[in-house]
């Protein structure tokens, strides 16, 4: 019996349908984990990864306006707090 490190759920999954490295999503509170074991038991671990990559896509799409291009406003910002 397989279950996700985040919310505890048992997944159905057999061992023999993974291997180390793949990842895998939890129907139950969407979460990505990522096979880290196989022997002598299945190991799942949350995948930071794709966090990772969520929150950068928030920190570019802060500098960014409704089409997509910085504003005038906050090129100016920029600039005086790089001064």
């Amino acid at each position: 019996m397989i279950s996700c490190p985040e919310c505890d759920a048992i997944l159905e999954f057999e061992g023999s349908e993974l291997a180390e490295g793949d990842t895998v999503n939890c129907e139950e509170c969407g979460a990505s984990l990522v096979v880290v074991a196989t022997d002598p038991e299945i190991e799942l671990e949350v995948d930071d990864e794709d966090d990772l990559e969520d929150e950068d896509e928030l920190d570019e799409d802060d500098d960014l306006d409704a089409e997509g291009e910085d504003t005038e406003e906050d090129d100016e910002e920029d600039e005086e707090a790089w001064r």
